[in-house]
């Protein structure tokens, strides 16, 4: 059929009806053609407007963080270059002041292994803030499990890591 003599029918069938019926027709053509616009136009926009404060507030919130750890980056970058023999000295200190017996460390060239038995989660995040600053020990490697220990205890790690010293 072509759309021409589908065009004639459908006007001869609208001829046909009631004006109460070709009223009622149109009212719900309107009431399709309304509910389209608010499913496709305005409820997603709507939808956008009333997440976009939050949405505001978290993205705030990501780039204060971002630009504070930014400038603690910045404040790594430009510390002076510390030799090799104070670097190392200040690794074993940090060890034994944060980690005590729970860490042994290995020295070997500017590569530096610390293996760990049963350190605390918190002491040894500490260690490693105080490794980068004061020693300006970069993590090159870390094979950590976590050790065995009641559900409700610290966590506590086994394992190594491998830091970088500073070049002699």
């Amino acid at each position: 059929m072509k759309i021409a003599a589908i065009q004639q029918q459908l006007r001869t069938r609208w001829d046909l009806l009631a004006p109460r019926e070709r009223g009622a027709v149109v009212l719900a053509g309107a009431i399709v053609l309304v509910a389209l616009a608010w499913w496709v136009l305005l409820g997603p926009a709507l939808a956008t407007l009333r997440h976009a404060e939050a949405q505001h507030h978290a993205l705030d919130v990501q780039l204060q963080t971002m630009r504070g750890l930014q400038s603690d980056a910045m404040a790594l970058q430009n510390q002076p270059r510390l030799p090799y023999d104070d670097a190392l000295r200040a690794l074993e200190t940090s060890v034994r002041q944060r980690l005590g017996s729970t860490a042994q460390l290995s020295v070997a060239g500017e590569r530096a292994t610390l293996t760990l038995k049963g350190a605390e989660a918190d002491a040894l995040a500490r260690w490693l803030t105080q490794a980068r600053v004061n020693a300006r020990a970069l993590p090159a490697e870390a094979r950590l499990t976590r050790a065995a220990g009641p559900a409700n205890a610290p966590a506590r790690w086994d394992g190594a890591l491998v830091l970088t010293l500073p070049a002699r």
